[in-house]
């Protein structure tokens, strides 16, 4: 998470960060990663997917984590991680000095999402992002039916104390990359923590698809 949650909200932000979806997300994101790469983590928490790379990878990896609590934990494990707000962007790192740039379900809570994006695809060759899709369909039932925000497993906060505030569906992410011509190298559509490869998710992922993983890049197609 980029920025700190209230205390009132400390069981969301536990569910959140521990949630079956988010361990299922670290998987995919180690395999779409080679071995001995150089990986930045944005909002990495506390460094369990950076731990990961490192010990299954050989990653060459650091962290930018805001929260002080989620830093010592970074720092216990044994991880390079850095305190800065992902927002104010990745002006200590050079152009293309990471092989991967992950930000991991961490998009929608950005301030700046538009600036945080350009940032991870300068300083790095290829950017890994994943999110929680708004358009998914039971959102938009539960939206319809109750006329109240929609709860979910990977949105389970309340309208006031959540921290996701620029929710965004595949579509719009979809016409972003188009718009800045950026190129979409990858992109894995999951369902309850499953990836869903079916005819339906490939057709109408906007739909039917609870959330989405983008490898994208500047300059490789």
């Amino acid at each position: 998470m980029t920025k700190t949650i209230s205390r009132d909200n400390k069981k969301a932000k536990q569910h959140y960060e521990t949630s079956q979806g988010l361990h299922v997300n670290y998987d995919i994101i180690m395999q779409m990663i080679e071995p001995e790469a150089k990986v930045l983590d944005l909002g990495c928490g506390d460094g369990e997917l950076l731990k990961l790379l490192k010990d299954k990878k050989n990653v060459k990896g650091r962290g930018v984590e805001i929260n002080e609590d989620d830093i010592i934990k970074c720092i216990e494990k044994g991880l390079s991680v850095f305190q800065g707000d992902i927002d104010e962007g990745l002006k200590d790192y050079q152009d293309k000095s990471f092989d991967y740039v992950v930000l991991n379900r961490t998009l929608q809570c950005t301030h700046r999402p538009d600036y945080v994006i350009q940032e991870m695809l300068r300083a790095g060759k290829k950017a890994v992002i994943s999110f929680p899709n708004f358009a998914y369909w039971r959102v938009r039932f539960h939206l319809f039916m109750k006329g109240r925000m929609p709860k979910s497993s990977i949105l389970p906060f309340e309208w006031f104390n959540t921290p996701n505030i620029h929710l965004l569906t595949i579509n719009d992410f979809k016409e972003f990359c188009q718009e800045r011509q950026i190129n979409i190298l990858k992109e894995i559509y999951m369902n309850k923590a499953r990836v869903k490869t079916d005819i339906f998710h490939n057709i109408l992922p906007n739909f039917y698809a609870e959330e989405a993983i983008f490898i994208v890049s500047r300059d490789i197609k």
